[in-house]
């Protein structure tokens, strides 16, 4: 038999691209008329047979959009690379090098990756979440992270969410001396309020439990601004402070009836429920607002009244609504109702809750950030009738103490940053940071404690570095390959001595 040409030339033969698979692997989830009974497990985990043919499924893109997609840039292509060669190990490993609340983010991440996958173009996307599970629950995700040598400097994180969380860990990891300040008596922030069909406190303890080797110190019950200040801080020999404060406080409609008994901000009604406390609603429930908190209340709604009328009122369509699509899904199974394009006017009753009267919407032309803005068809009020009304129209950051002195930029959703590109505020050596989700408030959090790395480094007389190596070894953090929109920048304000 004659040789190819490849084969006379020595030159390898192309190889073959692997075939487009558009199916997914289903997801294994508890049946609806189960699930809306209890506050259990919605989600379940893929057996080891199936995460390996999931991740089959991945073309191993030459460019990886799933990780520029990523706020942390998590390198998912690797560890599906991992599982599909049933390196369950080594898939734990790359998961937890760059993402240390991995056990949080697998469950809760609105997985901004699998929006990006190019298999999301002729089927559905890669189960890119899930393969994240698979490689900790299969794997070995008990590791522990092992700083650098002590740089003998002391930060101050003000704030235990996941902004909080990623910073001290970035820092953490480089060797400085880290106290989180923390006004709950929990750790985990905003992370609390996420249901327990879709995590537990015991996922963000797992979570913590591989920063016990980093000099990092969490301080519960202590709110900076009230009972220390961030000056106070600096006096105490802190070189630096970050602040991650979040949004804890709820947004209020600011109409009449508001105060009436039976009406409850969606935030504080979620804490209660994660923490144990007891919630009273009604049988006729009316959630208000559109994003990711109104799909947690409604879908938590729907478990307390067992078998009540649950509505959600938003005042645009579905198509404009920012809640999660995976959310919604489960929401319309579970027999929520929804009433698009309606604005509440006021809640009626006399000692409770009656109704809520609203009135029908048009949406215009989009404004300079691409939204349409609803304007109120006149004569259309109508009453809804109901017994509970839970608020969910947004949240803001609680700055009590903190907005004077640090002169700090609120953004149009809430929380506070500093006015500086380098995230620093008004006040010399004082970060401030936040984001829209989880993982946006990590990539906010190493966006943070990269600032103050320069800023402490500066003085030093010493360059900014990359994040060393988690585990110890000698490579420092680098970007996927064929990655092309880097997010850690050698240069930043701080960045030469």
């Amino acid at each position: 038999m004659s040789a190819t040409p490849e084969a006379s030339s020595g030159t390898p033969p192309a190889k073959t691209p692997p075939k487009l698979n558009p199916v997914r692997v289903p997801v294994p989830e508890a049946p609806v008329e189960e699930r809306v009974q209890s506050f259990d497990e919605i989600i379940h985990p893929y057996s080891l047979e199936d995460a390996v043919l999931e991740a089959k499924r991945c073309i191993q893109c030459r460019r990886p959009w799933c990780v520029e997609a990523c706020p942390i840039s998590q390198d998912c292509r690797e560890y599906i690379l991992r599982i599909a060669e049933r390196d369950f190990e080594g898939a734990a490993k790359v998961t937890l090098a760059e993402d240390p609340l991995a056990t949080t983010l697998c469950k809760v991440c609105y997985h901004y990756c699998e929006d990006a996958c190019v298999i999301k173009k002729k089927g559905v996307p890669i189960a890119i979440r899930q393969l994240k599970r698979a490689a900790l629950e299969l794997g070995t995700s008990d590791l522990t992270y092992v700083p650098q040598k002590p740089r003998h400097q002391r930060v101050a994180i003000v704030g235990a969410g996941p902004a909080g969380i990623m910073a001290a860990w970035e820092l953490g990891i480089r060797g400085y001396s880290v106290t989180v300040y923390e006004q709950e008596d929990l750790l985990g922030g905003l992370i609390l309020s996420i249901p327990n069909y879709r995590i537990t406190d015991q996922d963000v303890r797992q979570d913590l439990a591989r920063f016990r080797d980093l000099d990092v110190t969490f301080v519960k019950e202590t709110k900076v601004g009230v009972k220390v200040s961030p000056e106070d801080l600096l006096k105490q020999g802190y070189a630096a402070i970050l602040l991650t404060v979040g949004t804890p406080l709820h947004r209020k409609l600011q109409v009449p009836g508001e105060d009436l008994p039976g009406v409850l901000p969606a935030l504080q009604m979620l804490l209660d429920l994660h923490r144990g406390r007891p919630v009273t609603v009604g049988r006729r429930i009316l959630v208000i607002g559109g994003g990711d908190v109104a799909m947690d209340a409604i879908r938590s709604s729907v478990r307390l009244s067992k078998g009540g009328e649950v509505t959600l009122v938003y005042r645009r369509t579905e198509q404009e609504m920012p809640a999660d699509r995976e959310e919604l899904r489960g929401a319309m199974q579970e027999g929520v109702r929804f009433l698009w394009q309606r604005a509440p006017v006021r809640i009626v009753g006399s000692d409770h809750v009656e109704g809520l009267v609203v009135q029908r919407v048009e949406l215009g032309p989009p404004d300079p950030t691409g939204r349409r803005s609803p304007t109120v068809v006149p004569g259309s009020e109508e009453t809804i009738p109901c017994d509970t009304v839970i608020v969910a129209v947004g949240q803001r950051a609680d700055t009590t103490g903190l907005e004077r002195e640090l002169d700090l930029r609120v953004t149009p959703q809430g929380w506070v940053e500093g006015k500086g590109a380098d995230t620093m505020t008004g006040a010399q050596g004082v970060f401030a940071v936040g984001g829209k989700s989880v993982v946006y408030a990590m990539a906010a959090g190493t966006r943070g404690a990269e600032a103050i790395d320069a800023y402490l480094r500066k003085k030093n007389g010493e360059l900014p570095t990359p994040r060393p190596d988690p585990f110890g070894g000698e490579a420092p953090f680098h970007l996927a390959a064929g990655y092309t929109k880097a997010n850690w920048n050698p240069n930043p304000v701080y960045g030469k001595p």
